[in-house]
């Protein structure tokens, strides 16, 4: 796996659907719902009537909105720290 900072480096909007797509999450799971940046911009209102391309286009915008760490191998997902998760999918923690 490789590291990304993703807070300085966020992945682009084209990033973002393909990891969205490969998780079979809500793309709501991938916001950073306890994040300042989030509470300043005020998202949890918008966040249910904004389109997946909004959404998607403001993930990218700033690395600080995304919950982290996302890891993948290319086929699973993982978003936020999940043990189990890692464990059942990459085989580690």
């Amino acid at each position: 796996m490789n590291d990304v900072h993703i807070a300085e480096h966020p992945p682009t909007k084209d990033e973002l659907r393909e990891l969205y797509q490969q998780s079979g999450l809500p793309l709501k799971k991938f916001f950073n719902t306890s994040g300042m940046r989030y509470r300043e911009l005020g998202l949890k209102d918008r966040i249910s009537t904004a389109t997946d391309d909004e959404l998607l286009e403001l993930l990218a915008s700033d690395g600080m909105l995304i919950k982290r760490p996302i890891a993948t191998d290319g086929t699973h997902v993982v978003v936020g720290f999940d043990e189990q998760a890692y464990e059942k999918i990459f085989g580690q923690v």
